[in-house]
């Protein structure tokens, strides 16, 4: 494995050698401060666990776990019978027990706060598995999307070809359907799976009441007390994540004959209010009686998504039945808004109930260019959910940050699509132990004594410095053809590294490019001051140069700043789609100033 030949022609072929991965100059440096004779023991290692790593609680037996773990290695012969030779020292540092993301870590976040404080794991049209024309509709894509620790699914729900029952699809598309039935038992099989925090599911409505009564029967049948339904009126505050572990949560539009019947019914409680104070001046309170009453009903053909042309048309008689079963209103948990009036109109908050807004990436641009603050106030109480446009047909993704700068929970991505949209979210969602909940910075849920908020946009002061050093990176050679990259020699890497952020700290950076070689040892170092290191997520990507083509794509991770483990890490590298590679890794170092 030393030499690798590569043929250019019938009758001309180039060798190359192939180079061991081999300790960075600094790791050398620091193992000759950190041993004696050549050998690290325990006591130096644990004294570099705490000096160079920063990890001020680890103890003398985190060190003996770590030279204990590394004996597997003694076939190797870099592992000394009083502790760690320079080989071992470094396999450790690029190994799986030295992770960026504190492998222990686990929920640290305050889980006890409303919902509306975090931002949560949102899905897309999760039902689909591919572009949002042609693709099927399947149950496959939801339970990967809750095994990956999404928390809201989307659910897309219209009556079948007989009317009779209800299926999952992307209306007024070619997309092939499949059963809500399907769907919610796959829900209920996998979603604890990756979290015990609770998943919320999204309806999109275009049945008639007779199917949202089907519907009721469904859901409560199938999740039973799985399922959380604080009653028909609507929720003054949302409750905790962790009051609500294991439970399923329905959100969707109340049909509108319900809605319309509460406003009828909130007028008659203020004239009976108003007139009740004057009688009470004369003659005190009124004894108050047990009262039942009948939940009021209606139909919902609405969209939850404004451009979402291809609503279902109720005929005449649908239209007459006025009454939906009780059962579909008290389903829902979480309601969604009903949009009347201008942006600023539906942003603002109503001390007395909560509710969900959504908003189309459009949308959301506008209301950032207008109402901004207002925007960072109504999600305070409230729920904001951040949906795709209508013509990203490939499932293409927006970029997620703009949502989340502002303190929407809900950014809902294509999972089924790819890119930096969907690595960002990763990133994200990576916070927090994986579990699909991450706490908002209390800068997003606090106002000033004149009601000012949190701008995004604003120049602020330098809160720290993330210097990142990428020392090299290994592992290609493992997990891709010798040809992959390139034909005729081994690749040609280059890093990119960066942040995504408020404006202020966005920014990308790269290395040098390493040429022929399948362990690049790039050793540099960047700086990057951090305003809102709160909100900033590390971006680091590899790419192999091309000079004719477009540059190919060698691997990618996305890491939250505030979670970072200080030191020297080893920092496994995903595929495209978000998948760890077997083998790709990156040696780098992380410090704050």
């Amino acid at each position: 494995m030393s030499k690798q030949t590569y043929r250019v022609c019938f009758c001309f072929r180039r060798r190359f050698k192939l180079h061991v991965a081999e300790p960075p100059g600094e790791v050398k440096r620091l193992f000759v401060q950190y041993s004696e004779n050549g050998t690290m023991t325990v006591d130096h290692l644990h004294r570099f666990l705490v000096e160079v790593q920063k990890e001020e609680r680890a103890t003398r037996e985190d060190a003996q776990a770590i030279v204990d773990s590394l004996r597997e290695l003694k076939h190797l012969n870099i592992l000394h019978r009083k502790g760690l030779s320079i080989e071992a020292f470094f396999r450790y540092l690029f190994g799986d027990m030295n992770p960026p993301l504190s492998p222990d870590h686990g929920v640290g976040h305050d889980m006890d706060a409303p919902l509306s404080h975090y931002f949560i794991y949102t899905g897309h049209n999760s039902y689909l598995t591919g572009n949002q024309i042609s693709s099927n509709c399947s149950d496959v894509p939801i339970i990967k999307a809750l095994e990956r620790g999404v928390r809201v699914i989307e659910l897309d729900i219209w009556p079948n070809s007989s009317k009779d029952n209800i299926d999952v699809l992307h209306g007024g598309t070619l997309t092939t359907p499949v059963e809500l039935i399907k769907c919610l038992r796959s829900i209920k099989e996998h979603a604890f799976i990756a979290s015990e925090y609770p998943v919320i599911i999204t309806l999109e409505d275009h049945i008639t009441p007779e199917l949202q009564a089907k519907v009721a029967e469904m859901v409560t049948q199938t999740y039973g007390d799985m399922l959380f339904c604080p009653g028909s009126e609507g929720l003054k505050e949302f409750p905790s994540p962790e009051s609500l572990k294991k439970r399923i949560i329905i959100s969707t539009k109340p049909p509108k004959k319900y809605l319309e019947a509460q406003e009828i019914k909130e007028k008659e409680i203020k004239q009976q209010k108003s007139k009740a104070s004057t009688d009470e001046e004369f003659w005190g309170k009124e004894l108050r009686e047990l009262k039942g009453g009948d939940s009021v009903a209606g139909d919902s053909n609405d969209s939850d998504e404004e451009d979402n042309n291809h609503e279902e048309v109720l005929d005449d008689g649908d239209k007459a039945q006025s009454d939906v079963m009780p059962g579909y209103v008290r389903l829902i948990a979480i309601h969604a808004m009903r949009r009347k009036g201008e942006l600023k109109d539906y942003l603002r908050v109503n001390p007395d109930k909560v509710t969900r807004l959504s908003l189309n990436e459009q949308k959301l641009e506008k209301a950032v260019a207008a109402h901004g603050k207002d925007l960072i106030r109504f999600t305070q109480r409230n729920l904001l959910r951040v949906f795709p446009k209508s013509t990203r047909f490939d499932s293409s993704n927006y970029n997620p940050m703009i949502g989340w700068r502002y303190g929407a929970q809900m950014v809902a991505l294509n999972m089924q699509g790819h890119g930096r949209p969907l690595w960002l979210m990763d990133g994200m969602f990576r916070a927090n132990g994986g579990c699909g909940y991450v706490k908002k910075p209390e800068f997003l849920m606090k106002s000033g004594p004149d009601n000012e908020v949190f701008d995004p946009k604003a120049k602020l002061p330098v809160k720290t410095t993330l210097k990142v050093t990428v020392y090299m990176g290994e592992g290609w050679y493992y997990d891709f053809h010798r040809t992959h990259f390139d034909a005729y020699s081994p690749p040609d890497f280059y890093a990119r590294v960066g942040i995504a952020g408020v404006p202020a700290d966005t920014g990308m950076k790269r290395t040098k490019t390493w040429e022929d070689n399948w362990t690049p040892a790039w050793n540099e170092e960047f700086e990057f001051p951090l305003t809102v290191p709160e909100l900033a997520l590390l971006r680091i990507e590899v790419h192999e140069y091309d000079v004719s083509e477009k540059d190919d794509f060698g691997g990618q991770t996305c890491l939250p700043v505030w979670e970072l483990r200080r030191g020297i890490r080893s920092v496994p590298l995903h595929n495209y789609e978000g998948e760890k590679y077997p083998s790709v890794r990156l040696l780098m170092r992380f410090e704050f100033f």
